[in-house]
């Protein structure tokens, strides 16, 4: 489990295509030490699986292992060497619950329609497959790219969120731009509430 307060970094080092499965080495500034093998890190919104583990060159190289509906389902058949990511610990008893919950789970991919840069603070539009425009609400939450968000404005299939500084400055949102594509996952209370309502 995560609440979308992003913790750190990576960068992609190296990726691997093995029949159906996808390899990606991270590097990151995690202590090697307190990463499990078998333990799951939030992705760019992706809880995925930490395979193996090394150091190099001063960092922590992770590896995580992409299955044929993560690669269908999310962002990580796109990510080439270089490509930045936001990471998330999964959450320990006794954490702070800061964000909202997050499983981790991408529901989809969300595509950037405007950036609009302010004097402190840069509102983004997205829009997302109409499925899922369904589940996202004015003043709800969202997480995209793992980064815990708040809803302001919602129109048919397109919303916005404002990010303050901090949020862009530790975060890699500020490399986004116009017609990037972003993880989404909904905010599950709305997804189990439409899930109820259907079954009624």
């Amino acid at each position: 489990m995560f609440t979308g307060i992003v913790t750190g970094i990576g960068a992609v080092v190296a990726t691997e295509e093995r029949n159906d499965v996808r390899r990606i080495s991270v590097s990151c500034d995690y202590r090697i030490e307190t990463i499990d093998i078998g333990a799951s890190i939030l992705l760019a919104g992706i809880c995925m699986t930490v395979v193996a583990k090394e150091e190099a060159g001063g960092k922590t190289v992770v590896e995580f292992e992409a299955g044929p509906e993560t690669l269908r389902a999310t962002t990580v058949r796109d990510w080439e060497v270089g490509k930045r990511l936001n990471l998330e610990r999964a959450l320990r008893l006794g954490d702070e619950f800061g964000g909202h919950v997050v499983s981790g789970h991408v529901d989809g991919i969300a595509r950037i329609v405007s950036r609009e840069d302010f004097a402190e603070t840069t509102r983004f539009v997205f829009e997302v497959p109409h499925d899922l425009a369904r589940f996202i609400a004015a003043k709800g939450s969202v997480a995209l790219d793992g980064t815990s968000l708040t809803v302001n404005r919602v129109d048919g299939d397109r919303f916005d969120c404002v990010l303050i500084p901090h949020t862009l400055k530790v975060t890699t949102w500020n490399e986004r731009k116009a017609g990037d594509s972003v993880n989404l996952e909904v905010d599950q209370i709305a997804r189990y509430v439409a899930r109820l309502m259907a079954a009624a």
